[in-house]
């Protein structure tokens, strides 16, 4: 079978499966009651990363990624392109009215939330693509969901961490690693906190790696990191902040939900509470305003 063929019978088989979870949110949805946005879109959400994960881990460290260069010099893989088509086929086949932005089929980054009235799901198939091909297990999908003009639901699964590690959080519902609630940490000084960033490389202006290197130098510990992870520490209360200094809305669109559902904060470097401005911050709370001293 070729790779289009193939391709086409992934969809085909995809939009077959309905589940009755889906089914029911429909039939909800078509009688008007109230329900939880976990109740909305649980089912759906844990039925991609699921499939995200058995296929991400069909490729890593297994060679065959048909990894390339994308015109920005970042770096896609078949594993991209086939969970990104997946998880449009399962959001069609679900009956949510629900349209889809991701990495590797949306022509551009969106610039602010949707203006047609519509859900939508901002997906990263691969977040840490580059972690991925080199075989670090610091890889993970990140999905979000968006209602008017607010991110309510959250999911980030890491295959390679720990047998498998997953987060999510739905909004007013908590913040979970599995079946673990979250709580950020309770350090209230700079001089005691540990802190996570992007680093220091080139694609950074010389301003920004100051800032950064000032703020490292605050801490009482740092490491470089990035991505989706250090986030999800500042969550589970085992670091204190986390920067993402160069990102788009798709590498954002589930971590702040998780980190606020945990008591924490997540912000630009100038305060703005958004996923489409980049230069993204999450902190404990209590560290935020002294954080971004550094860094606006």
């Amino acid at each position: 079978m070729s790779n289009l063929a193939a391709e086409r019978e992934l969809l085909r088989s995809v939009a077959c499966r309905i589940t009755l979870g889906h089914l029911k949110v429909a039939a909800t949805i078509v009688m008007g009651e109230r329900m939880s946005y976990k109740a909305k879109y649980g089912a759906l959400l844990d039925d991609i990363v699921n499939e995200a994960d058995a296929m991400a881990m069909s490729y890593f460290r297994g060679g065959a990624m048909g990894a390339e260069r994308k015109r920005d010099g970042t770096v896609v893989t078949q594993a991209d392109k086939r969970i990104e088509q997946m998880a449009i086929a399962k959001v069609q086949a679900s009956g949510l009215p629900i349209d889809v932005v991701g990495e590797e089929t949306s022509s551009e980054p969106p610039k602010g939330p949707a203006t047609n009235g519509r859900a939508r799901m901002i997906i990263d198939p691969i977040d840490g693509t580059e972690e991925f091909t080199r075989g670090i297990p610091t890889f993970g999908t990140l999905l979000g969901i968006e209602e008017n003009a607010e991110i309510i639901a959250g999911m980030v699964s890491a295959p390679a961490l720990e047998n498998g590690a997953r987060w999510w959080a739905y909004r007013g519902e908590g913040a979970w690693r599995g079946s673990q609630r979250l709580h950020v940490s309770q350090v209230k000084s700079l001089s005691e906190s540990m802190i996570f960033t992007t680093g220091t490389g080139p694609r950074k202006d010389a301003q920004a790696r100051e800032r950064m290197r000032r703020l490292a130098d605050a801490a009482r510990s740092s490491r470089s990191m990035g991505g989706f992870w250090q986030h999800m520490l500042v969550a589970e209360g085992a670091i204190e902040c986390g920067v993402d200094w160069i990102s788009k809305p798709w590498d954002l669109s589930p971590l702040g939900i998780i980190v606020e559902e945990a008591g924490g904060k997540s912000t630009t470097v100038d305060g703005q509470r958004t996923i489409y401005k980049g230069r993204f911050v999450s902190t404990n709370g209590l560290l935020h305003e002294a954080v971004l001293k550094f860094l606006g």
